[in-house]
């Protein structure tokens, strides 16, 4: 692992509701750009991009070893592997259906979820209605959402469920950060082959490798360090309700980078969300929705 002499003067500087935000945003104008590349190399192969190139940044910070694991960290590596291949994967493919604003609320429900059964106060019966409001909506069946990609949301906000159980246990059995690596690369291999299918030769296009590493970067390397800094320092319950930023930080990253532009229905119904998401988890004692 490289040692944090070189960065820790200045990230020590820095507040950690800084550090949340900035992770916050540097994720979902990641997702923006990674949106671009749908076209050339389609959601598959940009998922490949991304967590092939962020597992090999990930593995020159952390340097993880492989020999002397035992059983279970080895079923962790393989378990949060597939919550992140999956999470990423049916995410990308809902983005490629509806805005990343909406996609992202969505998405939410999986945290939402796993900070209100962390809570188990009468209260959270409050934030659960207010989500569901948000969630109904923003769903609006006569509306002109794709239904497949609503639903490829949910699933990736199941996976992001998921990810955060597995998580809890990894970072209790395996120290650092370098189950992260070794996941990242299970990862890897499992959108391979969806990732060559629908991206094929133009992988190799030196143009859609730099955007893929700025999306490995922006949605990977920064939001993972600078989270990891800003967990030393604050409760988990404060880290909770700075996440649930999320869905408006991805309206507002999808509006400037993209050009996608809500109404005032969906703007409402992702506000909804926000609030109840920020209450849910300020209630949560254990659970906090972590990156995907």
């Amino acid at each position: 692992m490289i040692p944090r002499g070189s960065v820790a003067p200045v990230i020590d500087r820095v507040p950690p509701i800084s550090l949340v935000l900035g992770a916050v945003m540097s994720v979902q104008v990641g997702a923006s750009f990674a949106k671009t590349l749908f076209d050339d190399v389609g959601p598959g192969g940009t998922v490949l991009l991304r967590i092939i190139l962020a597992a090999v940044i990930l593995a020159i910070l952390w340097r993880p070893e492989v020999r002397g694991r035992s059983r279970e960290e080895w079923l962790l590596v393989v378990a949060f592997g597939v919550c992140l291949a999956g999470m990423n994967y049916a995410f990308y493919e809902a983005l490629d259906r509806i805005p990343l604003g909406v996609a992202v609320t969505f998405e939410f429900v999986g945290p939402l979820g796993v900070a209100v059964f962390g809570s188990r106060r009468p209260l959270d019966l409050v934030w659960v209605v207010l989500a569901g409001a948000g969630i109904l909506l923003l769903a609006d069946p006569g509306g002109g959402f794709d239904g497949l990609g609503v639903g490829l949301a949910l699933l990736a906000g199941a996976f992001w469920a998921a990810y955060i159980l597995v998580s809890a246990r990894m970072g209790r059995t395996i120290p650092g950060q370098s189950g992260l690596a070794l996941a990242m690369v299970v990862a890897g291999a499992l959108v391979l082959p969806a990732g060559i299918a629908e991206g094929g030769a133009e992988l190799l296009d030196p143009a859609v490798l730099a955007v893929g590493l700025g999306v490995a970067i922006l949605s990977s390397a920064i939001p993972y360090s600078l989270e990891f800094e800003a967990l030393r320092r604050l409760p988990a319950g404060v880290f909770g309700v700075l996440m649930s930023l999320e869905p408006a930080m991805a309206a507002l990253a999808g509006f400037v980078v993209l050009g996608e532009v809500l109404d005032a229905r969906e703007l409402t119904a992702i506000g909804l969300v926000v609030v109840a998401s920020a209450g849910a988890a300020r209630g949560a004692t254990d659970a906090r929705p972590v990156r995907d």
